[in-house]
């Protein structure tokens, strides 16, 4: 059986479509497989002062990463066993994404990067099943 995923993504958010012997099963807010990063618009960390690890910019945007890579990380863990992965969504989080799943060997699977507004639920399925052409 052929298991194709498609995964609309930013930086709060992942919606994935599972595709598996040409029947979709798309899963809204309520599913696990829709992950949310818990970052939002700004983040502010408080603690140590500026000159203790370099400057306050740069400790937010250390740890803005690394929340960011532990959210692709939960990402990847749902569709690791998908043979084909189709990343859609605006910004950088679909860039991020695919040089993560590249450092984790599943590089070859990424069968299309586009760039996308925000959609719904149902447009994010109804794109998935266009580009698997179901």
């Amino acid at each position: 059986m052929k298991k194709q995923v498609g995964l609309w993504i930013d930086h709060r958010e992942a919606f994935i479509v599972f595709i598996e012997s040409g029947v979709d099963e798309a899963h809204h807010i309520e599913s696990p497989h829709h992950i949310e990063s818990g970052v939002g618009g700004h983040v502010r960390f408080s603690g140590r002062h500026a000159a203790e690890d370099g400057s306050a910019d740069n400790q937010r945007d250390r740890q803005f990463a690394s929340h960011l890579s532990k959210y692709y990380d939960a990402v990847i863990a749902q569709i690791h066993e998908a043979e084909s992965v189709f990343l859609f969504g605006p910004g950088e989080a679909k860039g991020e994404l695919k040089k993560q799943l590249v450092a984790h060997g599943l590089g070859e699977r990424i069968v299309g990067v586009e760039t996308t507004d925000k959609l719904t639920e149902h447009q994010i399925t109804a794109k998935v099943r266009l580009h698997y052409q179901i």
